[in-house]
């Protein structure tokens, strides 16, 4: 698990992350010199280091080097949400905690999520004909973990609109 970054080594991650293309050392500390004062140098030693830390890959431009992500700012926040869970004594009660720390919006990111995380799986178990899967011990409901609804809009058995004739 990578340390979480310092506070100027996000700075400079960030406008990496930001642009999502090769990046120069002026291009980071122009940007970076809207907020604060600060070096070419300095920017300059950051991203060494973050590619001394294997966060960057940089190649060669003429004089300079242009800097790019080895991986996303999604893969880095997983990547320290995973080490902080597996280092707690109760998983459960840390994610627990965690929930209920969640804005509404982000306990919606989470359920979308879990249903992208899902998706393959339920969709192959609500498409399974029962038939295909005779003699096997295997689900032979077609409602997924969605409900009758099913993953992403496909519908499972009509129901009687309650509201019909309104």
């Amino acid at each position: 698990m990578p340390r979480p970054l310092g506070e100027l080594e996000d700075a400079v991650m960030t406008r990496v992350w930001k642009w999502n293309r090769p990046v120069t050392v002026r291009e980071v500390l122009e940007d970076l010199q809207q907020d604060r004062s600060i070096a070419y140098t300095t920017v300059m030693t950051v991203l060494d280091n973050l590619h001394q830390k294997g966060w960057v890959r940089r190649e060669a431009e003429g004089r300079a080097y242009r800097y790019e992500a080895v991986s996303t700012r999604a893969a880095y926040s997983a990547a320290l949400m995973n080490d902080a869970w597996s280092q707690s004594d109760n998983p459960a009660a840390a994610l627990v905690a965690f929930f209920g720390m969640m804005s509404p919006e982000q306990r919606q990111a989470l359920s979308d999520a879990v249903r992208m995380v899902q998706g393959p799986q339920a969709q192959t178990l609500a498409t399974q004909e029962p038939e295909a899967s005779e003699g096997s011990e295997g689900p032979q409901s077609s409602e997924g973990p969605e409900g009758p609804q099913g993953p992403e809009g496909t519908e499972g058995p009509e129901e009687p609109d309650p509201d019909a004739g309104r």
